[in-house]
């Protein structure tokens, strides 16, 4: 069962990950010209598509990773990579809400892209649920736990999309950028965290407070 602390550190990764605030401008630039009722029912459709993708990831990612043969370590190393080189660009690169402006632009068509994917349920997030969900194979209850935090997050996520007007024209595009920023600070630090405790598992490195 996860502790108190654990549960609070997957919340807190899973916030990084998926990035509300950043999903904001994006959100916006898909909507620009619809009604408050088409808003809502782009906002409430991506979110929904998020929370299937996601879950699906929760549930069968791991019988995947079985399927392959892979063990936790060889995930955690690789996962971790994966996301310090995704958190680097969300630091050095164009932002969030920049490059996926951009796209959006481009791309008017549904709620699904790329409002639900790739700004909400985003690469980094599906992985992200696996490795979180990886520490206990097959652990209905630690599944169960990481999808109520999912949801938990979703829900601010709907919720800030919903007041998408209001908060954005008191942060501005820039400061949406900055938060952007400041959460792959954060993801940084959590894949580093994720290859060190893989590192310790393998003996490569002695055991430390993480």
């Amino acid at each position: 069962m996860l502790s108190p602390a654990q549960i609070l550190q997957e919340f807190i990764t899973l916030w990084v990950v998926i990035d509300p605030i950043g999903t904001l401008p994006v959100f916006l630039a898909v909507t620009a010209g619809m009604s408050a009722a088409q808003r809502r029912s782009v906002a409430l459709r991506a979110v929904t598509v998020s929370f299937v993708v996601l879950t699906v990831f929760i549930v069968l990612g791991q019988v995947v990773l079985d399927a392959l043969g892979l063990a936790l370590p060889a995930f955690q190393i690789a996962g971790g990579i994966v996301l310090f080189l995704f958190a680097l660009t969300m630091i050095f690169g164009h932002s969030k809400p920049e490059e996926e402006i951009a796209e959006a632009e481009r791309v008017r068509q549904t709620s699904v892209f790329p409002v639900a994917i790739p700004s909400i349920a985003s690469p980094g997030a599906m992985l992200t649920v696996v490795i979180l969900t990886d520490n206990d194979r097959f652990s209905l209850a630690h599944q169960a736990i990481t999808t109520g935090l999912m949801a938990l997050v979703l829900g601010a996520t709907l919720g800030i999309l919903l007041a998408a007007g209001p908060l954005v024209r008191v942060i501005g595009t820039t400061g949406a950028a900055v938060i952007s920023r400041v959460m792959g600070m954060i993801l940084a630090a959590v894949a580093v965290d994720a290859v060190l405790k893989a590192l310790v598992t393998i003996g490569v490195l002695p055991a430390y407070a993480g």
